[in-house]
Parts: C-alpha cells; sequence; structure tokens
C-alpha cells in the first residue's frame, strides 16, 4: 500500500510514469478488443441490418415524394404555359380595341377535307354566325355554327374559306383563301405586276362585313410571277396558330355587342 502510494503521489507531481502506463496501454490492448469483441459484433450487424432496411425505406420514401413533385411540376408547367396563353390573349385584345371574349377549344374536326374547331361558348354568351375568332396572332376563321353552349369555327385555312385582305405595306387589296392546309394560304387574284413581295404583312380589309378591319391574316413567304400567266402565284402563312391555341377570342366591334355578350365578356376579363 505504502509502494502504490508512492508511486500515486511521483505520478501525480512529476508525472514519472507517463511512459509506463503508455507501454502497458499497449500491451493490454488487445486484450480490451478481444473482450469487446462480441458485443462490437453484434452491435455491428445490427447497425448494418438496420441501416439497410432504413436506407431501402427512405428509398422508397424519396421515390414516391420524387413522383409526386414531378407529377406536381408538369401541373405548373401546364398553368404557366395556359396563363402565358391568356396573357397573350388579353394583350392582343388591349391592342385591337374591340370588345372579345375568351372561349377555349373543345374539339377538331377529324374530318381530312374540313378545317373547322369547336368552341366553348354558343348562344348563351352572345355568339352568333359570321362572328370573327382571333387569337394572339392573328385571325383564326369564323363562327359557322351556334348551339347553346358551343359553337363550329371554321377555320381560314379551310379550302371554303375566302378572306378580303389588305397589304399593309402597299395598301393592295386582294382575297386570301384557303388551301386545306393549317400553315398555308394562297392569294389567287393578284395580276404579275401586282406591288407584293414576301414578308409583307396581310391584314383584314374589313370588306365583306365578316372581319373588322386592321387583324393580322398572314405573312406573304413567296411570290412567284410567270410571264405566260395571268396572274402571280403568291403563298403565305397564316400569322395565327391554326394548330396549336388552345384558347381563341370571339370578336365584337365596339358598336355592335349584344347585352349577354357585354356581361359575359365583362364576367371573363375579370379572371386572374
Amino acid at each position: 500500500m505504502l509502494l502504490s502510494v508512492t508511486l500515486m503521489a511521483v505520478d501525480h507531481r512529476y508525472h514519472q510514469l507517463e511512459s509506463l502506463r503508455a507501454g502497458l496501454s499497449v500491451l493490454t490492448y488487445p486484450l480490451y478488443l478481444l473482450a469487446d469483441l462480441p458485443n462490437t459484433a453484434s452491435r455491428w450487424v445490427s447497425e448494418l441490418f438496420a441501416t439497410r432496411l432504413d436506407l431501402a425505406r427512405d428509398n422508397q420514401r424519396l421515390q414516391a415524394e420524387n413522383l409526386e413533385l414531378r407529377g406536381v411540376l408538369q401541373k405548373f408547367d401546364t398553368l404557366e404555359a395556359e396563363n402565358r396563353r391568356l396573357r397573350d390573349l388579353l394583350g392582343s385584345s388591349i391592342k385591337v380595341g374591340d370588345r372579345v371574349l375568351i372561349a377555349e377549344l373543345s374539339s377538331v374536326d377529324l374530318d381530312p377535307y374540313k378545317q373547322q374547331i369547336s368552341i366553348n361558348r354558343g348562344k348563351s354568351a352572345g355568339v352568333y354566325d359570321g362572328q370573327a375568332v382571333v387569337d394572339a396572332h392573328g385571325i383564326v376563321g369564323q363562327v359557322t355554327h351556334t348551339s347553346p353552349f358551343s359553337s363550329t369555327v371554321l377555320l381560314i385555312s379551310d379550302i371554303s374559306h375566302a378572306l378580303p385582305v389588305e397589304v399593309l405595306r402597299s395598301g393592295l387589296r386582294t382575297i386570301a383563301v384557303g388551301t386545306g392546309l393549317a400553315g398555308q394560304l394562297d392569294l389567287p387574284y393578284l395580276p404579275n405586276d401586282a406591288d407584293i413581295e414576301p414578308g409583307d404583312l396581310l391584314v383584314s380589309s374589313g370588306l365583306g362585313g365578316k372581319f373588322p378591319a386592321g387583324y393580322p391574316v398572314a405573312q406573304v413567304i413567296a411570290v412567284r410571277r410567270q410571264p405566260e400567266q395571268p396572274f402571280a402565284q403568291v403563298v403565305a402563312r397564316p400569322m395565327a396558330h391554326l394548330d396549336r391555341s388552345r384558347e381563341v377570342l370571339l370578336v365584337w366591334p365596339v358598336a355592335e355587342v349584344p347585352v349577354g355578350a357585354s356581361a359575359a365578356a365583362d364576367a371573363e376579363e375579370v379572371r386572374p
């Protein structure tokens, strides 16, 4: 006991036994590891299986959350695109100044020989036969049939459709007729010396009483003049997105707005 107390005092005061303690710890460390091996092994195995189960559960949860978030993101993309289209439509209505009502495309005619669509507005909203229909970029067509809650719109690309137009640059007036193709209109009644060039913008002339004047119709993309032919071959591309638009505008000239359409338009214009 006296030796032990003496060693403790010497170690505490002079730290003379540090090297001896370090050497003894090196010798006894394997014994500690061997004594603790069963406990360490059991803990490692349990942690291994628990970690794998946790990882599997976390993986399943993250996959489910990822799938849900991707679905929500797709919806946001759709809403963003719809809001962008509606903003374009409302911006177009402000530019033209006429009274308008937003309508949504409900179906497309599958007849390959007819270029027409159905919209979700009808007589109850004041829609009438012959009414002009536009989108954010130009004239789409005109209403040919109305029912209480829907209408049929004949597109300007239909082979039976003809639209009085004016060359914005020169003021030249002519007729744009449909070709049955969504991306092409023909101007078949222009002589070879007509003042028209590729790139000219065609707008509605207002003649004929169907379409208000000044709406974009098409842009000239080709002019072929053949001396042996009495008329030039003029091809134009519609400004409206005839094969892509989801929403359109029904147009009433300001002086011709019916009471029912005015109320419906007011309700539509305050939509966010």
